[in-house]
């Protein structure tokens, strides 16, 4: 029997253990999905594992194209070995189309076109509700510089760019995203990096031929199977061969 890893942190959908290597952790993507801030939870088999393949495609791509990110390699069918970053808690959301909480703030019906992407700061705090922020606030309490900003906002538009190409290369609307940012230190010279992870569960992904959403809101919408939407976008993007479910790729547990 191995030995139990050491466990870092815990989130809704990811668990963070101690690494093999100093500055490494392995990240294990959990089945659970919640919604309404953690208030409404429920376990979807072979969600982490789906997770855990689309998380690995984005961030190899992005690493192909010099957008750098914490990602090094995948362990296993939900673990993936990551770099330790400093996480600047903050959300970073980029939107292309409205919906959600931007379509009820500015009363715009879902799937608007945005003039622009647009990029916002949610402050990383679920007891708050991840409250919207300025970047005034951002820059007063310390979380961020605004040279930090200035980077944040470009390394998010250039992920916009690559997830909007690939998506709508399999038929796929990119509406928006969110990402989270982590700093790298080396020989005290911060570098700024994609962390956390990039899919369904931090994306809102409509067909664009017949609006059908690939994303969590069918969890929080009542819309079907989650499993089946997220092996769909796994499927179109060639990370399961077609004709594959996601009952076939159900993973172990491993402690």
């Amino acid at each position: 029997m191995a030995p139990r890893r050491k466990k870092i942190y815990e989130g809704k959908a990811k668990i963070l253990y101690e690494g093999p290597e100093p500055g490494t952790l392995i990240q294990y993507f959990k089945d659970d999905a919640t919604a309404g801030n953690g208030q409404r939870k429920e376990v979807f088999e072979g969600k982490g594992a789906l997770n855990s393949r689309l998380s690995e495609f984005f961030m190899t791509g992005l690493n192909a194209i010099g957008v750098p990110t914490h990602f090094i390699r995948t362990l296993n069918m939900r673990e993936q070995l990551v770099r330790q970053v400093e996480i600047i808690p903050l959300e970073v959301i980029v939107r292309n189309y409205a919906a959600g909480s931007m379509a009820r703030r500015l009363g715009l019906d879902e799937g608007t076109q945005l003039p622009r992407p647009i990029v916002e700061f949610c402050y990383k705090a679920d007891k708050l509700g991840d409250p919207l922020v300025p970047e005034e606030y951002i820059v007063a309490f310390g979380w961020a510089s605004q040279q930090d900003l200035d980077d944040i906002v470009s390394l998010a538009l250039r992920v916009n760019d690559f997830l909007s190409g690939v998506m709508h290369g399999v038929g796929i609307r990119l509406i928006d995203f969110k990402i989270e940012v982590g700093r790298i230190w080396d020989n005290d010279f911060p570098s700024l990096v994609v962390a956390d992870e990039i899919s369904p569960d931090s994306a809102r992904l409509w067909d664009i031929a017949t609006g059908r959403k690939l994303d969590k809101d069918v969890f929080r919408q009542n819309l079907g199977s989650l499993t089946d939407a997220y092996a769909e976008v796994a499927r179109r993007l060639g990370v399961l061969p077609q004709g594959t479910t996601h009952h076939r790729i159900k993973p172990t547990l491993i402690n």
